[in-house]
Parts: structure tokens; sequence; C-alpha cells
């Protein structure tokens, strides 16, 4: 496993996702208090889609959602990445992150965040990032500004065959 880590912080080891990663990461997906944006909590079905997709977009793009072990716990927390992804037909490079609420208000979304964007910026020479947010998330919000990033625009994103309005966040390196 040692092979698939991507970046460490002082409490975070972030790697790349795998299959045996599903009971932390259905934790994560199948809670409809963190899938409140999605409005929805994910099928055992979709939580093993959301991870093959994942690993499909490694040897596709060569990043995407990586997994964030705290390293006190050695437990998966939640995801964090870097994300190819398309707003009105533009793509963009965009910073996601997904945490199990049993983790939330630690400051460890912007931490593993933080360490993408300085990973997307310096080693993949990326020159800006986006983050796609739903206007009532304020805790994703807040870790978009932290990192420097400020809206670009507000568009509709058609999810599950319902347009859910979002907000294009952004920065540039």
């Amino acid at each position: 496993m040692e092979q698939n880590i991507i970046l460490e912080t002082s409490r975070l080891i972030l790697r790349k996702l795998c299959l045996d990663d599903y009971q932390g990461i259905s934790k994560i997906l199948q809670d409809i208090e963190v899938m409140y944006a999605w409005e929805h909590a994910f099928s055992d079905q979709e939580v093993t889609d959301w991870i093959n997709e994942n690993l499909m977009r490694y040897a596709r793009d060569g990043y995407s959602y990586w997994a964030v072990i705290e390293k006190s716990s050695e437990q998966l927390v939640g995801v964090c990445g870097i994300i190819a992804e398309s707003t009105d037909n533009e793509d963009h490079v965009g910073i996601g992150y997904i945490f199990n609420k049993a983790f939330w208000h630690q400051g460890l979304a912007f931490e593993s965040a933080n360490a993408c964007k300085n990973y997307a910026f310096r080693t993949l020479k990326i020159s800006e990032l986006t983050a796609q947010i739903r206007p009532e998330n304020f805790s994703s919000r807040n870790v978009a500004e932290k990192l420097g990033m400020s809206v670009i625009k507000q568009f509709n994103r058609l999810y599950r065959g319902k347009q859910m309005p979002h907000l294009l966040y952004g920065c540039s390196k």
C-alpha cells in the first residue's frame, strides 16, 4: 500500500483508493447527512461504482479522489483529491473533499485540500483549480475560501435527472 501514498501532512496520509476501502467509503457516501448536497445517500452498488470510477480516473488522468487516512488512528476519515470535471461544457481541474461526519470541524478538509492544491500547482503544474459547491454547503464554501478560492459563477448541474444549482469557485497559481 505504501507505493500508493500521494501526499502526507502533519496529521494525514492521502493515498490511492482501493477496493478494500469499501467499508470506510460506504460510511461516508451512505450517510445522508454527509451526502445532503447530492440529495441522496449512495446504495452499495453506487459506492462500488464510485470507487471504480476513481480507479479509472487514476489511469486516465493520473489523479482523482484519494483516501484520507488519519495518522493517529490509521482510519479512513474522508476522501480528497483533484478531479477532471466540466461546467457548462468548459473543462476544469477541480478539487473535492468529502469527510466522515465524525471528523467534521477538525480542519481535516482544509488540511488535505490545501495539500492537494499545493500538489496540483507545484507537482502537476496546473495553473488554475476550481471547486463545484452547492450554495447552501457553507462548510465546503468556507474550506474553498480558506484555500484562497472565490466564486467565478453560478451554474446548474444535472444530477439524477434534476437541475441542481452550484457555485464554481476558482483560484490561480
